[in-house]
Parts: structure tokens; C-alpha cells; sequence
């Protein structure tokens, strides 16, 4: 961005490592004015803000914090002109034995959490007439993973209420952008959580299923990938509805759904993971 250039307010969620760390740099090293979230993070003291990405403390999963985090923002800046959802966490294992309570808290995060910042940054945009809602899904939204079920629907559920919103807040000069990665080298590997015990009937096939994931997250894409992506797409002015970004062989797998028959695509997948 050049020098007199607008240079928009950004809310990045889930900006302490991986994709979220790597779009709060660069965005803020384009000249965006970009705040990130964090679960750990201190609010900096008001007045003395360091350079931009500031990282902030919220906590998607709960209103206050939410408010909170949203609200500093709108003190230092007066104005939110971009939210990135990208607060998210991963989970593993047999869909029969995830319990309720795991199911709900995958999507506590991925989905009511990204739902929650939307609800409280939306006020503000509607005033302004203008502003970017860009949600992070998964091209696993499209394609479901075996052993990572609930992962896949908390994505596929993304999607949809993408697709919704953006047609809700046309009148507002708002616009709603879903970009779905595949997979990327961040920490997502390691912090990703398992059910089901060792004993399950299902522990040989999920664990296979599991390492090829792992193998394919460590060897994915550089995250500097889908930062880039958020720049052009802040700066477009016009952005389309849906992105994919990733690996090419990723991309190409989930445009091969809408083509191959459902018991083909579904052979192909299985045999991928090994299962």
C-alpha cells in the first residue's frame, strides 16, 4: 500500500500461530492496521500500542471475551473494515465413538465461534455500509475425511452459513468471502485432538487415516500462500464468493466430486487414507 493510502481496519482470529500468524505479519506489513486474537494473549496498554498485527486476547467460544476484544478495537480504531474467522481446532477419530460433548466443542470453535464474531462485528459494519467478512473453511468441507468427521461437517457448516450471510447483508455493503485451504506446515499437526480409546475396533483404520494426514499437513503448503491470498482479496474491492487455495492436487480432488459418481469418489478417497 502506498504512502496517504486507505489502510483498513483487520480482525484476524486464532492469530497466535499458523495460517492466523502468518496473514496478521503480512497484512500488517502491507500497512493493514490488523489485530489478532489470541486465547493467551494481554490486552497491550491503550496508548501505547506496539506496531501492527497487535495481538489481543479473545476467546471464541465465549460472548464477553468476544465483546471485549471487539470493543478494544473500536476504541483505538473507531472502525472495523475487515474480519478474518480463522479460529479453529481440529479433532480426530471415529465418528461412533466422539462423544457429545467432544462433538460440540469442535464445533463451538470452528463454527458457533465464527458465528459468535459475526454476530458482534456485524453492528458496526452495517453502519459503516461497508465491510469484508472473510471465513476460513477447508477444502475437507467439501470432501469429508475419514476419521475427521465432525472436523469436515463444523467446515461444511461453515460454508453454508457463508453462502447465507452473504446474501443477507448485500443491502449493507457488507461482503462475505469463504476460503477453503487444503493443507498447510503450521502447527495444526501437533495441536489436533483424538478420540476413542486403543482398544476401538477402529484404532488399525483411524490410525492409518491419521498418519496420512499428518504426513500430508507437513508436507503442505507454505502459509505465506493464503496470506497473500487475504491481501488480494482485501484489496480487489470486489471480491469473489469462494476461494480454494492450497495444493493443486488438493483443489483437484475436491472439483473431481462434482464429476466422478458418489461410489467411485468415495473408493478413491478411502483407498487414499489407506482405510
Amino acid at each position: 500500500m502506498t504512502q496517504g493510502e486507505f489502510k483498513p481496519v483487520v480482525l484476524i482470529t486464532g492469530a497466535s500461530s499458523g495460517l492466523g500468524r502468518s496473514a496478521a505479519k503480512h497484512l500488517g506489513s502491507q500497512g493493514c492496521r490488523v489485530y489478532g486474537t489470541s486465547r493467551g494473549a494481554n490486552h497491550p496498554t491503550p496508548g501505547a500500542l506496539p506496531f501492527y498485527p497487535v495481538i489481543i486476547p479473545m476467546d471464541v467460544r465465549d460472548d464477553s471475551s468476544v465483546k471485549a476484544a471487539v470493543d478494544f478495537v473500536l476504541e483505538q480504531e473507531g472502525r472495523i473494515d475487515v474480519t478474518v474467522n480463522n479460529a479453529g481446532l481440529g479433532l480426530s477419530g471415529p465418528v461412533e465413538e466422539t462423544t457429545i460433548e467432544e462433538a460440540k466443542a469442535q464445533l463451538e470453535t470452528n463454527f458457533f465461534g465464527l458465528h459468535r464474531v459475526c454476530r458482534t462485528v456485524l453492528p458496526t459494519m452495517r453502519r459503516q455500509r461497508s465491510g469484508l467478512i472473510i471465513n476460513i473453511g477447508s477444502i475437507g468441507g467439501r470432501v469429508a475425511i475419514p476419521f475427521q468427521g465432525f472436523y469436515s461437517a463444523s467446515k461444511a457448516a461453515v460454508a453454508l452459513l457463508t453462502e447465507a450471510l452473504r446474501m443477507e447483508l448485500r443491502p449493507f455493503g457488507v461482503d462475505v468471502v469463504l476460503i477453503e485451504p487444503g493443507d498447510f506446515r503450521t502447527g495444526f499437526t501437533a495441536n489436533r485432538l483424538a478420540v476413542g480409546q486403543g482398544g476401538s475396533v477402529y484404532a488399525e483404520r483411524c490410525g492409518k487415516a491419521v498418519s496420512v494426514m499428518e504426513k500430508d499437513e507437513q508436507n503442505g503448503a507454505d502459509p505465506l500462500e493464503l496470506a497473500i491470498l487475504l491481501s488480494k482479496i482485501i484489496e480487489s474491492g470486489k471480491p469473489g464468493p469462494r476461494y480454494m487455495v492450497g495444493m493443486t492436487s488438493q483443489k483437484l480432488v475436491a472439483r473431481l466430486k462434482s464429476i466422478l459418481p458418489a461410489s467411485v469418489f468415495e473408493r478413491i478417497i478411502s483407498s487414499y487414507y489407506r482405510i
